[in-house]
């Protein structure tokens, strides 16, 4: 069990006459979908007899498989004024999401089983939806020494990462797929050259030379995408290929998948809508690493994502206090939110201007995280647990910071008004966000 979370809910409720759309089970019909005690108990065409138990009215709204983010920071333990195990799950709930995995990188590092549990028993009371944590591949993420991944793995890590940091030494990566391997998680690997990426402060490029900018080379990233490739490929172990930013990282997955290698990748929103252009503003909530990349890295990634190289959205959510990103954009740290605002940013950006067709977003939002992790998939189908979000399309909405459940507001979205919101979620069969619309 590595996904941990308060206890379900029992009762009866019935979603009346959605869309349902669930595109790995191949379901695109108008429904009414009963849960009993947090499972799927029917499905069935709209407008029959009513159950008895509680009801939502959700004509002209779609449902489908809740989300699930595999790489979210809650800066749990050691910095709880920027985000909590609480406020993180309750913004993911917020989302449209039934499912996270949190980042090693906290004070003290996830690098014990004594931390490791301590974090579980917290989840346990606090956290709204259901919650992995990751386990730091190198002791202190510093690069020296493995963490004792069996005892990791046995005291429920959901896989490995130093995320925020690269594994610097080839020889340590090898061991750590070696000792991975034994433990049935995978290694989530943030890839980066901090020899070529160590003074960048935004994307090397033209824009970078205007502003007067350090400059972090895409090659930075795809050097370090190719050795892990190549290590995955020698040891015959997967790997899972985080928060991918540039085109030549792409062709090399995609070479990598032809020739068998056992990877998975992500791409986040933030890449997928923006480019460097946008860092002409000096809004430090653009500052992220890996940086936003050029027009032509962003349509890559995006046909990547339609054709399933990269098969998981994960919004990197990387909560920051407001004082450390109010200051000049070479001095903020880098990093932006994204839980509450994922879908909506996404079906602005990509599905309205048909760059990216409604299912596949879902896919890439839902079953294709769960799938490289191992996670339960979400399914909307009778006997499976109810992990349901329920979208309206035609819902226009401002993002302010009001509206936030995260404790912190460093979003790049702020003031943009976005296409489609989550209404309803339901998680391990709980209604986890948008209650008010459960009628009696």
């Amino acid at each position: 069990m590595i996904l941990h979370s308060k206890a379900a809910a029992h009762g009866s409720l019935t979603i009346c006459g959605a869309r349902v759309l669930d595109p790995g089970a191949g379901v695109d019909a108008l429904l009414d979908v009963k849960i009993e005690k947090g499972t799927i108990t029917e499905l069935a065409q709209p407008g029959g007899k009513k159950s008895a138990g509680k009801a939502v009215e959700a004509e002209g709204l779609i449902l489908a498989p809740a989300f699930v983010d595999p790489h979210v920071h809650l800066r749990t333990p050691g910095r709880e004024d920027e985000e909590t195990i609480a406020s993180g799950s309750a913004a993911a709930a917020a989302g449209g999401y039934c499912a996270i995995l949190a980042m090693p990188n906290t004070s003290p590092t996830v690098d014990n089983a004594a931390v490791l549990g301590a974090l579980i028993e917290q989840a346990q009371e606090e956290a709204q939806i259901p919650t992995g944590f990751m386990a730091a591949i190198s002791r202190g993420l510093k690069g020296e020494e493995l963490t004792e991944m069996g005892e990791l793995a046995d005291a429920g890590a959901a896989a490995f990462s130093d995320d925020g940091q690269p594994v610097r030494s080839a020889a340590l990566m090898r061991r750590a797929l070696q000792y991975a391997g034994s433990t049935g998680r995978r290694l989530a690997l943030h890839c980066e050259e901090k020899t070529l990426s160590s003074r960048g402060q935004m994307h090397e490029g033209a824009v970078s030379a205007e502003l007067g900018l350090a400059g972090y080379p895409s090659v930075a990233e795809s050097v370090a995408v190719g050795r892990d490739l190549a290590l995955a490929a020698y040891e015959g172990q997967p790997i899972h290929l985080m928060h991918l930013s540039t085109s030549e990282s792409v062709e090399l997955l995609r070479r990598a998948l032809v020739d068998g290698v056992q990877v998975s990748a992500e791409v986040t929103p933030h890449h997928l809508c923006l480019t460097d252009e946008a860092v002409r503003t000096l809004d430090t909530n653009l500052k992220m690493n890996p940086p936003l990349g050029s027009e032509t890295d962003r349509l890559a990634l995006i046909e990547a994502l339609r054709s399933g190289a990269i098969s998981c959205i994960a919004t990197d959510h990387a909560p920051h206090a407001r004082q450390e990103k109010d200051v000049p954009f070479e001095a903020a740290p880098s990093g932006v939110t994204g839980l509450e605002t994922a879908f909506a940013a996404l079906y602005t950006h990509l599905v309205e201007p048909g760059l990216l067709p409604l299912e596949t977003l879902l896919d890439r939002m839902s079953a294709g995280p769960a799938q490289a992790f191992d996670l339960p998939v979400p399914r909307i189908g009778v006997g499976e647990p109810a992990n349901l979000v329920l979208l309206d399309l035609e819902a226009t909405w401002l993002v302010r910071e009001e509206r936030f459940r995260s404790l912190s507001a460093n979003s790049w979205l702020l003031g943009e008004a976005l296409r489609g919101e989550v209404v309803l979620t339901v998680a391990a069969g709980r209604v986890v966000c948008g209650s008010e619309r459960v009628t009696a």
